[in-house]
């Protein structure tokens, strides 16, 4: 095998483990966003693992607001994870996947 193609093929495999190595860091943090009483918890690939809503939400009597809460905090989380998911990329100095790992 001639020299530069041994050099590809080693670029390769270390681009391959380290893209190994971010799938396990994103599956394994955790990132929160909220509203109001209102938290959401996913993944840093952006997975949903956890709702909590505190009990003020309930006595306010407006679920439409509740709905909204829940949304807001969601959305806030997924924007944690996805800008999370951006740096550990760069940290690998490999191109922005826009969260497909």
């Amino acid at each position: 095998m001639n020299r530069q193609l041994k050099q590809m093929m080693e670029q390769a495999q270390k681009m391959q483990q380290g893209i190994a190595r971010l799938q396990e860091d994103l599956a394994g943090a955790r990132l929160e966003g909220s509203a109001g009483p209102v938290r959401a918890t996913v993944t840093g690939s952006g997975e949903l693992v956890g709702i909590s809503i505190g009990r003020e939400a309930f006595e306010a009597g407006d679920p439409e607001m509740l709905e909204d809460m829940v949304l807001a905090a969601v959305r806030a989380a997924v924007d944690r994870s996805r800008d999370f998911s951006s740096e550990k990329m760069r940290e690998l100095g490999l191109p922005d996947t826009g969260g497909l790992l």
